[in-house]
């Protein structure tokens, strides 16, 4: 791929700022004396007709009479007058502008219609716009400031973006002061073109930043920001902070689940599958980032704690307790050793105290023999300065006995602030993570153990279907169809029961019956006892309106409840259409746990599942967990473990444990209906009941709608599904079986020893240098591909031994413009000449091609006459370039070429 179009707003060599200005406090005299004062290296050209120089440079008209490239445009004029700058911009070659103007989208009729102009000019003429109505650029390592604010950005390697100039110069301010330096900082502002998405792909891959910090109020387009969140969080941690994590919900929700689940569970679950860290506030954010770039990880949420005190462990362990985090008692092992080491008044517990008198000694033996403990993750080490204590003493004897087991992170909290400043610097200086309170301390590790929660999360690539058991989705769709076509947007029991069923989920029969001796004849063949509910698309809560019987055990209490229950529903609810009653036998089994699954359509991130307890209850119980679909077994078991409901599924009082194969099937079944039915809104199944048999839906509320438009499959979802509707099985000539199938990031180990087998010339046709095997870094974004906007297919046969041996691999990445494709491809050596390379480029070509691309372009060396052959043979263009070494080939994918 050639240079990153957002090169030239990070690396301009020359700016010109329109709207330069001497004026004091003006927009145009800030931004031009910040990039004069910054020491920015490249060429400074002031845009002002109305002067001869300004600030000591001399100013131009405009770009006509400047002659020279310009990369990059500030513009500070009034908006009025921007359209027709970018319009001027893209006619001299400017490709990138910083639109610091107000008065766009965010004013009246007159700002909305600046703003169409500006994005008409922008598209026509390939200019990308960061902003409007936005504080600016800085790259602190190039003294580019190109900014407003009174702040200067010290060079470090973090990046800022957010959708904020204000809390820009606020983090700025505080940055400044505790010596935090950047490696960029943008402020997107309105976002009209330049966003998240593109800033992440580009800080992805960007040397000099080590970790994204990003401040959110709001996502415009879901699937490009989570594309750029996971693409970004494959190579570093990225932390987020988002406001509003309160602000009530407006969805007008008739369901459970609408009611439970807010905006705010939505974008938590979209930054768990993105692999990306929250945080609440500006010093958590600092806090997080200093944490995680050091390189420290975590494997899991079991936290050890060691003090010298009691209320600080009990502080630390509240907090824990708050943040959701284990403190497992020490092993049997380490309890026993000790014992040998302490008093023998020790804790005996979690946290494990070891007096108020424990010397360095003290602390190094427990450090030790505690981190060697199988049942945590992590050690926080407490210190609180005492009569007998050593504070720099015990803080050596921690960093040493933490530098012999690196296996698991360490990090401290010495309590107070004169008494320990030395032991500070001392951890500072061996780069062990610590913290001055025992509420930070914990989050510290909080934020290790979520990161590797998230980043797992991360790693899965779920399908949206089973393969093994396909659902009935046409049956579906039609009763869907139906109702639609009846202009009811709310299916009934029966309808939303039989579409449950379509999909493999166990329901509890359910008759409808209009009338008192229908609903009699219904419940002799049910058998009693029987629940009766009251049937209408219009009541939400049955139970609210008199609406549900239990335990109807004859006849003619049939036929009386029948009279009673619709009778009392239609003076409840007189605007509801009454269809009847549902009949079903009463649910039986003694051991069943009432739980709820739901699913809601959130406005930003499309479809989510989530997942509780049920009953009548759930909106006082609130117990909830939601997931962005598609699921499979590793994120569902996670859903269900951050639920309070998960305690009554295991074995309690004389209950077996609930088969917890039975409700994870459900749960998958569930993201698969998500996934093949965009037409549904909502969704509850309260109660869904779990035992040791397994699952059944007892009762279930569909809500449906026609979905928007869209281009490709799954277009209503925020998170591509693993696209294994596109795995082909091929036969070679010689008989060898192969699929041809996407590519997972469980093929990283395959796809390492694939390319370290390739021969010296092979891998150097490929890579263009050489290459004895792939950096992590980049066996990361082989392997760990976001299907929405790159591919690539394996071809692989059975390795002998029950494993995949990998023949060949061919790829794709979206280029800058959105149609056009970087592609490559290789074989393995011994796999050549024998069809392999072709069938890989032609699938490559029809995926391409299916999904909207218009044409695949790459460079092949001039000695690859292999490649180059290939490349004719499959109707490619090739061309000379600059450098006699390399071609560039290219072929259009429409029509009939």
């Amino acid at each position: 791929m050639g240079p990153h179009y957002l090169d030239r707003l990070f690396k301009p060599g020359a700016i010109a700022v329109f709207g330069a200005s001497e004026r004091p406090g003006s927009l145009g005299e800030r931004v031009f004396r910040n990039l004069v004062e910054g020491g920015f290296e490249g060429e400074l050209y002031p845009i002002n007709p109305k002067r001869e120089a300004v600030q000591d440079r001399t100013a131009y008209p405009d770009l006509d009479g400047i002659h020279e490239n310009v990369d990059m445009a500030v513009v500070a004029t009034p908006a009025a007058t921007v359209p027709a700058i970018i319009r001027h911009c893209g006619e001299n070659g400017v490709r990138v502008a910083v639109v610091l103007s107000a008065g766009f989208g965010e004013g009246d009729g007159r700002g909305r219609d600046l703003q169409e102009d500006l994005e008409e000019e922008a598209r026509r003429y390939g200019v990308r716009i960061v902003g409007p109505n936005c504080l600016g650029v800085m790259r602190p390592a190039l003294g580019l400031n190109a900014t407003f604010s009174m702040n200067i950005g010290l060079e470090g390697d973090l990046a800022l973006v957010s959708q904020s100039g204000a809390l820009c110069t606020a983090i700025l301010d505080w940055a400044e002061a505790r010596g935090v330096g950047f490696s960029a900082m943008v402020s997107v502002g309105d976002a009209v073109d330049v966003g998240f998405g593109d800033l992440l792909d580009f800080l992805a891959l960007d040397p000099k930043t080590r970790s994204i910090l990003l401040y959110v109020e709001g996502v415009q387009d879901a699937r490009r920001f989570l594309s750029g969140l996971r693409a970004a969080a494959r190579m570093k941690p990225v932390i987020v902070v988002k406001a509003g994590r309160h602000e009530a919900g407006s969805r007008a929700a008739v369901s459970h689940t609408g009611a439970l689940v807010g905006g705010d569970d939505v974008f938590d679950a979209a930054l768990r599958r993105a692999g990306a860290v929250r945080a609440e506030t500006i010093d958590e954010l600092f806090s997080a980032a200093q944490i995680l770039s050091s390189g420290y990880r975590a494997r899991g949420t079991r936290l050890g704690i060691l003090t010298n005190g009691g209320g600080p462990g009990v502080m630390a362990t509240d907090r824990a307790s708050e943040l959701g985090l284990e403190l497992p008692p020490p092993a049997e092992k380490t309890a026993a050793a000790l014992d040998e080491q302490l008093p023998g008044h020790w804790s005996h517990g979690n946290p494990v105290d070891i007096l108020g008198d424990a010397s360095g000694e003290r602390y190094e033996q427990a450090v030790e023999t505690y981190l060697a403990d199988p049942g945590i993750d992590g050690l926080l080490v407490m210190l609180t300065p005492q009569a007998m204590t050593e504070p720099l003493a015990s803080a050596r004897a921690v960093t040493a006995a933490a530098g012999r087991n690196r296996s698991k992170p360490v990090l401290a909290c010495w309590m107070g602030e004169a008494h320990v400043q030395p032991a500070w610097e001392h951890f500072a200086e061996q780069q062990l993570p610590y913290f001055p309170t025992p509420e930070a301390s914990v989050q510290g590790f909080a934020y290790l153990a979520h990161y590797h929660r998230n980043q797992e999360l991360l790693l899965q690539v779920p399908e949206p279907a089973s393969r093994e058991d396909a659902p009935d989705a046409e049956g579906a769709r039609l009763i869907i169809e139906g109702a639609l076509a009846e202009g009811r947007r709310t299916l009934g029991i029966t309808e939303s029961k039989a579409i449950l069923r379509a999909f493999g989920i166990p329901v509890q029969a359910t008759s409808l019956a209009r009338s008192a001796n229908e609903a009699l004849i219904a419940a002799e063949g049910a058998g009693f006892p029987v629940a009766m509910k009251i049937a209408s698309a219009d009541i939400t809560h049955k139970s609210d309106v008199g609406g549900v019987r239990l335990n109807i055990d004859n006849a003619a209490a049939v036929r009386s409840a029948y009279n009673e229950m619709t009778a009392e529903a239609a003076r409840r609810a007189p605007e509801a259409r009454i269809d009847g009653v549902t009949i079903e036998p009463m649910f039986a089994r003694r051991n069943g746990r009432e739980l709820m699954v739901g699913v809601i359509r959130d406005p930003v991130f499309g479809p989510v599942v989530s997942f509780g307890a049920g009953g009548t209850a759930v909106e006082i119980h609130r117990d909830r967990a939601v997931a962005l679909p598609p699921l499979n077994g590793y994120i569902i078991r996670d859903l269900v473990e951050r639920t309070r409901a998960r305690r009554m599924l295991g074995e309690f009082r004389d209950r077996p444990p609930v088969d917890r194969a039975a409700l994870e099937h459900a749960l998958g079944r569930i993201s698969e209906l998500v996934c093949e039915l965009p037409w549904v809104r909502e969704m509850d199944i309260n109660p869904l009941i779990a035992d040791e048999e397994g699952v059944i839906a007892v009762d279930a509320r569909i809500v449906v709608e026609h979905p928007a438009p869209a281009l490709t499959p799954y277009g209503h979802m925020a998170i591509h599904p693993y696209p294994g509707e596109l795995t082909e099985y091929w036969q070679l000539p010689d008989g060898t079986d192969v699929t041809i199938r996407p590519i997972r990031p469980e093929d990283a180990e395959m796809e390492q020893e694939f390319v370290h087998n390739l021969s010296e010339q092979s891998r150097y046709f490929r890579f263009m240098e050489t290459l004895q095997e792939l950096s992590p870094e980049m066996l990361v974004r082989f392997t760990q591909i976001d299907y929405d906007r790159e591919m690539a297919f394996v071809a692989v046969t059975d390795d002998g031994q029950g494993g995949e041996r990998e023949l060949g691999v061919t790829r794709y990445a979206l280029g800058p413009d959105g149609d056009t494709g970087e592609f490559a491809v290789v074989v393995a050596d011994e796999w050549r000449r024998r069809g392999l390379g072709a069938r890989l480029l032609t699938i490559l070509m029809q995926t391409a091609r299916a999904r909207g691309l218009r044409a695949l372009e790459g460079e092949v060396l001039s000695a690859n006459s292999g490649m180059l052959g290939l490349a004719r043979q499959l109707g490619f263009t090739v061309r000379n370039t600059e450098d006699p070494e390399v071609k560039r080939v290219s072929r259009l994918l429409g029509g009939s070429h």
